[in-house]
């Protein structure tokens, strides 16, 4: 039974979603307006879940590369865009194809402490794996980040509160395109339930300011300020 597989009580679960280079880089083919400051607290949040050994379930959209015929030009399979920025990976971990399936791994939130989706869709649910994981895992809160807000972000939040699930939106480590539909889609989820905090308020603060993954004027700009800043402090 799928319980006895998944089952994860009174623990809290975060969502990594699609935390990958194409949205979160400057020179990623869709970034998102905010990555910089979306970065930096995906870092934050990533890091307080491995301190407190949180797992993490992860999604990443993955499409064919059709020789370029494809609408689609971003997260292409084999691509370097595709990837996940890299510390949003753990090294125990398991990676799972988006093939239509609905297996998965005996024990698997037992033997790994991240477990990685592909899906070929915005939203998670259109995936058979994710759907029945999402929908048959117990856990007393998930936790929300990544891109973006207006997609991905919105269809996990609503799908999961769907299910009878506690939902907590990390809104400084979502990621948007547009300001205005991003304060809309926070108030839809607000509205149906969903928790909306800061990630100090769950992961406390930090004094890092390095992204350590973009090297745009911004970011590199923001690196350079945060050193100086050090230097003076000492």
């Amino acid at each position: 039974m799928i319980s006895t597989l998944i089952r994860v009580r009174r623990k809290r679960i975060l969502i990594d979603i699609d935390t990958q280079k194409d949205y979160l880089l400057a020179e990623g083919k869709a970034c998102i307006r905010n990555h910089r400051r979306v970065l930096a607290h995906i870092r934050r949040v990533m890091a307080w879940a491995r301190s407190e050994h949180i797992p993490i379930i992860s999604t990443a959209e993955v499409y064919p590369n059709n020789n370029g015929e494809s609408a689609i030009h971003y997260c292409i399979d084999g691509t370097e865009g595709q990837k996940k920025v890299r510390y949003t990976l753990l090294k125990d971990r398991v990676s799972l194809a988006a093939d239509g399936n609905t297996d998965l791994p005996r024990d698997m939130l037992r033997r790994y402490r991240q477990v990685i989706l592909h899906k070929r869709c915005v939203d998670p649910f259109d995936e058979p794996r994710i759907d029945r994981l999402l929908s048959e895992l117990r856990a007393s809160e998930f936790i929300l980040v990544g891109t973006s807000l207006e997609g991905a972000v919105k269809m996990t939040a609503l799908g999961l509160l769907q299910r009878g699930k506690k939902v907590t939106v990390v809104i400084d480590a979502v990621g948007s395109r547009d300001k205005k539909d991003a304060k809309l889609t926070l108030r839809k989820m607000e509205t149906k339930g969903a928790k909306l905090v800061e990630t100090k308020k769950i992961a406390g603060t930090s004094h890092l300011r390095c992204v350590g993954v973009c090297h745009c004027e911004s970011c590199r700009g923001a690196s350079r300020k945060a050193q100086i800043g050090a230097a003076k402090d000492n």
